[in-house]
């Protein structure tokens, strides 16, 4: 009998379920979706119910060929990519592009791939979800018509490459009113009073000595505004007798939360390890997926990481309970499971973030575990049997001191019974501000007072994880969506990271300005959390998929129309701001031209003067002042000095006897090593002129090929790397190219053919997943190397010289 035919979308789940499933089953790996909207056109047919029109994604077509030879001969075929909309999808296109006589697909759900959860989906199967793949299929439609209509609006109005998303602009809009709070912000002057004290009776006792705070004035909130009055206080205290006037204490009790959702692992993940919410959501991926234990195989070791239930499966109740008995002891296990609520928009589709097998400790793994993949899973492990533990009780302790008509107050706190902090963590904080043992009436020596001067803060900027957090609080996306939010809005840099902060640039800020004043009902907090809504109603089947997208559209068009007419132009009319210009007294505006934004006047071109700017901490705009031009060496070709100067790739070096004198050359070119020789299967002369030809290096440090004869003759070509153009159909070389945001690599068929890489390409196949090519790996994630440029494909080849490190 013929194996039975499974496909999923990873290589790696593909792997994994392959030593799970032995002989019974022949496994193969779509690699994420292989069908989609074209990515030159809208691709949605909005007069007919917006159907939408899908294509091969490009590179999928091997894949999809690969997969009909292995259906070969199977009338059942099992679909069991992710168990979300997005799976759901990759399933239903698999189907549709595999779809033969008599052939039935069978839709398994993988909530975790252990052997009994493996072969529990296995043999209760379902049908496809047609309105699981409406709903995915809705949102993007929705996205696809924002972002396909909104965004040629800033690319005439501000640059080409920027984006407006559903999603993503509400995302921005949050970061960047936080910072217009924090610009108006105005900081309070105040004091504090502590006094440093220690029980008489317990003199020479270091130990004893606890601090106390100002906290009332003849029964009082007392507000110390400065330090005048702060003064007078201390002043007053000057032989004060301090002692104690009443003592109260507590048993408080510190209750575990629940085994982790998405969200609150992305928070969590950031909080202790300081990991981007995208790289937390890879790490669970692959923690998911599968992970080589050695002898043991891959093994899949957390169940499906995108959820926002705390729900928890019977059986893995009874084994945590099992374990906590085992491990830590009766006192630390409740008479019963510790039971928790869903939120009331929570979905409920998938169990909590927990270990497949409690039994599989961090520890026991660790050997087989990458640094960051040991670092979460050690953090989702205890989670989960912290979350069925006891309380921890905690002994508080609040001490009220009496110095003349002033009331001083410490607090501190012991704990009595770690309970779960045994495992996720114990309060080191409460254990030192234990408060020595004291009684009403007890008499305190002063050892010092200490006035401090402080201000008060503005809110503080959002970080990924309070980001995260505010959108599941305000039902914006979902938890498969918050990672992919946030790299988008950073990596069209409209927000930069600092120091753990998300930071509004000032393209984001104007971005934002002008997507809020055009379409204010699209970045509405509220609207967008109804669509949220919405997708959901879709799936659950009480709303038609159409219907939503009518009603949306309905509006949008309108708004649409509008905007094209009255949205601003950075590029031509600019932000007025309330600055004069010193040449000519008219305002200057704020504009974006090829190097960014900048202060223009508003009388150009009568007047060109123009300055960059910035903002200072109220966000108003200050022109900068400019400065002569430093000397960076000499000229190579009539030595003068070279200066720095800004083009539209950024800075330069360019000879200061310009025009007479055109050369350039890269910052830090003459670190940039030899140029290398012209291809060898190239012209070695100009066909225009007849001059030889030249390997250079530009502006931005990329190679190119130019006539010798420059500047009077200005033919030029890309500079080919050796590798074929990795689309079907297309025989083009791939070269270097660069444009506004740095070194890139595209092919030489431009524009019929817009391949674009961000990182170098290798003429190496991927032995994994059957790419034609291999891409460098970024030092910053990994020490270099090569890697598969698929992102459902792990593949990767360290440097030889980074291991050996």
């Amino acid at each position: 009998m013929a194996k039975s035919l499974l496909i999923v979308e990873s290589p790696t789940k593909a792997r994994t379920l392959t030593k799970y499933l032995g002989k019974d089953f022949d496994v193969a790996a779509s690699v994420g979706h292989i069908r989609d909207l074209p990515v030159n056109r809208l691709g949605v047919d909005i007069d007919h119910d917006f159907a939408p029109e899908y294509e091969t994604i490009s590179g999928k077509q091997k894949i999809i060929t690969d997969l009909k030879k292995k259906a070969q001969g199977k009338d059942v075929i099992y679909l069991g990519p992710d168990p979300d909309r997005e799976g759901e999808a990759i399933a239903w296109h698999i189907a549709e592009a595999l779809k033969g006589k008599d052939r039935v697909f069978h839709r398994v759900l993988f909530h975790e791939l252990t052997p009994s959860a493996i072969r529990q989906a296995l043999d209760h199967p379902e049908e496809l979800s047609i309105k699981r793949f409406e709903s995915q299929q809705a949102r993007r439609v929705l996205d696809r018509l924002v972002g396909y209509q909104i965004s040629p609006l800033l690319w005439n109005r501000v640059k080409r490459g920027l984006s407006a998303g559903r999603v993503q602009s509400v995302a921005l809009r949050i970061i960047a009113e936080r910072e217009r709070e924090i610009f108006a912000f105005r900081p309070e002057e105040y004091w504090s009073l502590t006094a440093n004290l220690r029980p008489e009776a317990q003199a020479e006792v270091e130990e004893a000595t606890f601090a106390a705070r100002l906290h009332r004035a003849d029964g009082k909130k007392i507000d110390l505004k400065n330090g005048e009055e702060a003064g007078a206080v201390v002043q007053e205290l000057e032989g004060a007798d301090f002692a104690v006037a009443e003592v109260t204490s507590r048993e408080r009790k510190r209750h575990p939360l629940p085994a982790f959702t998405t969200s609150q692992l992305q928070q969590e993940a950031f909080a202790r390890l300081r990991f981007a919410t995208a790289r937390t959501m890879s790490v669970a991926q692959q923690l998911y997926e599968g992970v080589d234990l050695g002898p043991e195989g891959a093994v899949g070791l957390i169940t499906y990481m995108r959820t926002d239930s705390v729900r928890v499966a019977a059986e893995a109740l009874d084994a945590v309970r099992g374990y906590i008995h085992s491990a830590f002891g009766a006192d630390y296990l409740p008479g019963r499971a510790n039971t928790y609520r869903n939120r009331k928009d929570s979905q409920d589709a998938h169990e909590a973030v927990r270990p497949t097998s409690v039994e599989r400790t961090p520890e026991q793994v660790k050997a087989h575990l990458t640094p960051q993949q040991f670092a979460l899973y050690d953090l989702i492990w205890k989670r989960f049997v912290a979350s069925q533990m006891k309380p921890a009780l905690i002994d508080q302790t609040t001490v009220d001191i009496q110095a003349g008509r002033y009331l001083f107050r410490a607090s501190g706190s012991v704990t009595r019974f770690d309970g779960f902090l045994k495992v996720y963590g114990r309060n080191e904080k409460e254990a030192r501000e234990a408060l020595p043992p004291l009684t009403q009436g007890d008499r305190l020596a002063l050892l010092g007072l200490d006035p401090k001067q402080h201000f008060t803060q503005p809110p503080p900027r959002f970080t990924e994880a309070t980001l995260v957090k505010e959108l599941e609080s305000n039902g914006i996306g979902r938890p498969s969506t918050y990672a992919a939010i946030i790299s988008t809005i950073k990596g069209k840099e409209y927000v930069r990271s600092e120091k753990q902060q998300l930071v509004p640039t000032e393209l984001g800020l104007l971005v934002n300005d002008l997507l809020v004043d055009n379409f204010p009902r699209i970045l509405n907090v509220e609207f967008t959390a109804g669509m949220e809504n919405d997708l959901d109603e879709i799936e659950e089947g009480r709303t038609d998929w159409r219907e939503i997208l009518k009603r949306f559209y309905a509006s949008f068009e309108g708004e649409l129309a509008e905007a094209d007419k009255k949205m601003l132009s950075l590029k031509r009319d600019g932000i007025k701001t309330e600055l004069a210009c010193e040449n000519c007294g008219a305002p200057m505006v704020l504009k974006f031209g090829r190097h960014g934004p900048f202060l223009s006047c508003s009388r150009y071109p009568e007047c060109s003067n123009a300055r960059d700017y910035l903002r200072d901490e109220q966000g108003r705009i200050r022109p900068v002042e400019q400065e002569p031009a430093e000397s960076q060496g000499a000229c190579e070709k009539c030595g003068r000095p070279m200066v720095v100067k800004k083009g539209r790739y950024g800075t330069f070096l360019a000879c200061s006897g310009y025009p007479e004198c055109k050369n350039t050359r890269p910052i830090g070119g003459e670190e940039a090593g030899e140029l290398p020789p012209l291809p060898p299967d190239m012209a070695k002369t100009c066909p225009d002129c007849g001059a030889p030809f030249e390997v250079r290096r530009s502006q931005k440090g990329n190679l190119f090929i130019a006539c010798g004869n420059y500047p009077k003759c200005r033919s030029a070509r890309p500079f080919p790397i050796g590798v074929p153009c990795p689309r079907e159909g297309c025989d083009g070389q791939l070269v270097e190219r660069s444009s506004a945001r740095g070194r890139f690599y595209g092919c030489s068929n431009y524009p019929k053919c817009r391949l674009i890489l961000r990182s170098r390409p290798v003429a190496k196949a991927c032995p994994q997943c059957g790419s034609p090519y291999l891409i460098e790996a970024s030092e910053k994630g990994g020490g270099g190397g090569l890697q598969c440029p698929n992102k459902n494909c792990d593949y990767r080849e360290d440097d030889p010289e980074s291991r050996e490190a």
